[in-house]
């Protein structure tokens, strides 16, 4: 690609973005699918943690797919897929083919969202570059995740929920038609025999036994946990327990997207000063000191917005902080095999949300409660990862 920097990175926050659309933008519109389609919160929950099961998991097909044939054509198929799922999803008239529908949803951009993050480590050997580019394109996340909520709540409260996920369409046709205009082949050296099962198992098996990818690996799980917890529990939290319009809920979300792009900002302002190592620790400080005031006030009884919301928003600087550099860093000891290493970094992480999203449900009961006390367990995770496993790694030397 001969684009430059910065039509990279919007290249990559148009991709990258389409993860906060999916998740973020039918969460006003979540209680109102539950009752439309007569179904229990347990598959209401299933409709965004299936769908990020389904993402995680389709990329350990994707990431080698991706390193044998390119990135540009699996973005093509991709994305195709992803806009022919959501035209179905939007017209599902049941539960069960909604779910359904968003898991195909969901294994499509896995391909998306896995060939952007490939493309950085294709294009960028110095892992503070990459980093730095991949925050600068999760900024760009963060504008999505901006806009997604509080449109869906518009959309809803005007058109209805099959309106909101209709949105999804249209956003999956603009960026396919973008790719196929403008974006050339990454991949310098192909790697013809990524798909041949013993090679496979080798490559798989180098990057498990990888110390830099395990630590940052479950940095970015353990940070996204968190995020995964309000995402699942805050449209009941917020509008049905303490009576938060669609509106207002949206106008709530967009808040904490802004606190998610101000992390982004000062990984970057740090990563021109310190290692990516000790840019990661910061970050661990601000999510525990978040996730245990937000617990400690949870636990107290004071369930109001400032007590929910303010130590919240510590969490999701941290979040706009660890995940740019958890996610470049996982590619970076496997230049010739980076699909693979972020398919595998992807999959730990909804295997890990996908948990947190079964206990979430049986957890829940009519309070905030429960997310306070997950996200104190997510921040308390990340703190270790950051502190402990991500404080020893070499990612300047080869494997």
């Amino acid at each position: 690609m001969s684009a430059s920097p910065r039509f990279l990175v919007l290249i990559l926050a148009l991709l990258l973005g389409l993860q906060p659309l999916t998740t973020d933008l039918y969460l006003p519109a979540l209680p109102f699918i539950t009752s439309s389609l007569e179904a229990s919160l347990n598959q209401s929950q299933l409709t965004l943690s299936a769908l990020m099961m389904a993402f995680g998991a389709s990329q350990l097909i994707w990431g080698p797919v991706s390193d044998r044939y390119g990135r540009r054509p699996i973005l093509l198929v991709g994305l195709a897929a992803y806009t022919l799922a959501a035209i179905a999803a939007a017209l599902a008239p049941s539960m069960e083919l909604l779910i359904m529908w968003r898991v195909v949803q969901g294994a499509a951009m896995g391909a998306v969202v896995m060939c952007a993050r490939a493309l950085v480590r294709d294009l960028y050997d110095n892992p503070v570059e990459a980093a730095r580019i991949m925050s600068q394109a999760l900024t760009g996340l963060g504008v999505a995740a901006c806009v997604s909520t509080p449109i869906g709540g518009l959309i809803t409260a005007w058109l209805g929920w099959r309106a909101a996920l209709l949105f999804l369409v249209i956003m999956g046709a603009i960026t396919l038609a973008v790719i196929a205009w403008r974006i050339d082949e990454t991949l310098r050296a192909p790697d013809h025999d990524s798909l041949r099962p013993a090679r496979l198992w080798r490559t798989w098996s180098t990057i498990l036994g990888n110390h830099t990818f395990w630590s940052f690996s479950l940095l970015q799980t353990a940070s996204y946990g968190g995020l995964f917890i309000f995402l699942a529990s805050s449209s009941f939290v917020f509008i049905e327990y303490l009576g938060m319009s669609t509106a207002a809920y949206g106008v709530l979300m967009f808040s904490t997207a802004i606190a998610y792009i101000g992390g982004t900002l000062l990984c970057r302002r740090l990563l021109l000063r310190l290692s990516v190592q000790r840019t990661v620790a910061l970050g661990g400080l601000l999510s525990i000191t978040g996730g245990s005031l937000m617990a400690l006030f949870a636990l107290a009884g004071w369930h109001n917005l400032a007590a929910l919301m303010l130590p919240f928003y510590l969490y999701m600087i941290s979040h706009g902080i660890n995940q740019p550099c958890a996610q470049s860093s996982v590619m970076i000891p496997f230049p010739k095999a980076a699909g693979a290493a972020s398919a595998l970094s992807a999959f730990v992480m909804v295997v890990g949300a996908f948990i947190i999203g079964q206990w979430l449900g049986q957890a829940m009961n009519g309070s905030a409660t429960p997310m306070a006390l997950g996200i104190w367990l997510s921040s308390l995770a990340v703190a270790a990862t950051s502190w402990g496993l991500a404080a020893r790694v070499d990612l300047y030397r080869p494997t």
